[in-house]
Parts: C-alpha cells; structure tokens; sequence
C-alpha cells in the first residue's frame, strides 16, 4: 500500500507541474514518462563501481511493456568517462542513493536513465541508409556547445544557422575524427538544461579498451556497427547506465533485466 501512494503522489506532482516538486527520494521510474513505459529497446551498461572506466553493455528488447526483455547478442565491452560515472540528469526521478552527481568537466558519464534520441557520424546520409535514428552527418560547421554561459549549451548546433554565435568554447564534432565515424546522442541534462550540469555526452566508438572518454560510453568500431543500426525510434531505445552496486539496488524497482 505504501509503495502505490508514494507513486500515486509522484504522478500527481509531475502531472500537475510538468516537473518534480522539490527534491524526490523516490527510486521508481515515473508511470507518467512515455520513453519508459513505451521502451521497447534497452541498452544496460555496468560497471564495477563509480570509479571504474572499463564495463559492458547488453541489448535487450521487448514486445510490450507488459513483456519479459529477451537479450539480443552478447556482452559487448565499454570504456566510460575517465573518472568513471557520476549521477546525471535524464528519466528517472532523483534516487536517494550516494555517489558523485556530474557536472561539466568532471570527466565522469553520466549514470540513470536516458533516451537515445538521434545518431550522427561522418558518413553521408545515402551511407548511413540502415540507421533507423535521426541521422546528422558531420560537417566541418556541427559543433556541440559546452559554454556554460551559451543559450545552445549541451546542443548540437550548425554554426552557419546560428543567428548569433555566443559560446566561447565548443565541440568541432567532424574534428574527433574515426571516434566519431558512428555515435548516438544520449539525452542527458536536456530537460530542462542545467548550466554546467554535463554536456554533449554521446555513445561513440571508443579509442582503445583502457582509455576512457570526457563522459561518453564508448566501444569498438565492430560494436558500435552492431548498436546503432538495432535502435529504433519507432520502439522508444533507452540508456540505463549505473555501477554494479546501484543496478543491484535499483533492477527490480526499475523493471530492469538481469545480464
């Protein structure tokens, strides 16, 4: 009885303000979210602990929220952030767990809940013909804005369509070069976005296996051609990204598969 309250008010709170009110302790996923309870595609990655940069990813898929997930493929091995994971900004409510919160710069990916929302990558789109995602190849003028100070901060912007250039500092995105031959936007700190809350986190190919990236989740080239053209837009595909240690406190309260 008192777990369906304490989700009854949450849903009464988001549906009323169109955001949480106040600081919520509550570890379920929001009834209310559509990316959640509409996922048909999940991407899990764990790691040993918050500071760990080496874990894996699996795929799941389903038919229905009602349906059991059923792993697509194997475990696929990652990098993350440099400094490992810290909590991020994405679908889930705040949880009342410790552990770093990210903020720009830190080095550290994101963990939570997040939509995988659009791809991007050097090739042209008659090249990237099996990406289901919302597909952005990279010119020399796609640049990613981390100026804290910028309206176009944690977006993805053309330069050219910009009426007024405000940021001192961004991402030249084609100048990552082979990284970003294939990547996925990670829908961290989007809504609303928190001013030196983290920025431009994406999944993309990885360097190696034992450096980790400034907060993205990265992976083979192999891999990364495994992953993107699975997600779907049309089946809601979702991150969930957390230290082993959180993942075993949260699964069964987020609905989450065992890998």
């Amino acid at each position: 009885m008192r777990k369906t309250a304490l989700v009854a008010l949450f849903s009464i709170l988001f549906t009323a303000t169109g955001a949480w009110a106040g600081e919520s302790t509550s570890a379920f996923p929001s009834p209310e979210i559509p990316e959640f309870t509409s996922c048909k595609q999940l991407v899990l990655v764990i790691t040993k602990n918050w500071q760990a940069v080496p874990g894996a990813v699996w795929r799941f898929e389903r038919a229905d929220e009602h349906s059991p997930w059923k792993k697509v493929g194997g475990k696929i091995p990652v990098v993350v952030g440099r400094n490992g994971l810290a909590w991020g900004k994405g679908l889930n409510p705040p949880v009342d767990l410790p552990g770093p919160h990210k903020k720009e710069g830190d080095g550290k990916s994101p963990a939570g809940m997040f939509r995988l929302s659009s791809a991007f990558g050097l090739a042209e789109p008659n090249e990237a013909k099996n990406v289901k995602l919302p597909y952005q190849p990279l010119s020399d003028l796609i640049e990613c804005v981390d100026d804290v100070q910028s309206i176009h901060y944690n977006s993805i912007v053309d330069r050219s369509k910009v009426d007024k250039v405000d940021w001192n500092s961004s991402e030249k995105m084609r100048e990552v070069g082979e990284q970003y031959r294939w990547g996925v936007v990670v829908d961290h700190n989007v809504n609303p976005r928190v001013a030196a809350g983290g920025s431009c986190i994406f999944m993309h190919i990885w360097k190696d296996a034992k450096t980790g990236t400034s907060g993205c989740t990265a992976m083979s080239r192999e891999n990364m051609e495994k992953l993107l053209p699975w997600l779907n837009p049309a089946d809601h595909p979702v991150l969930v990204q957390l230290p082993e240690s959180e993942y075993n406190k949260l699964h069964k309260d987020w609905q989450l598969p065992k890998p």
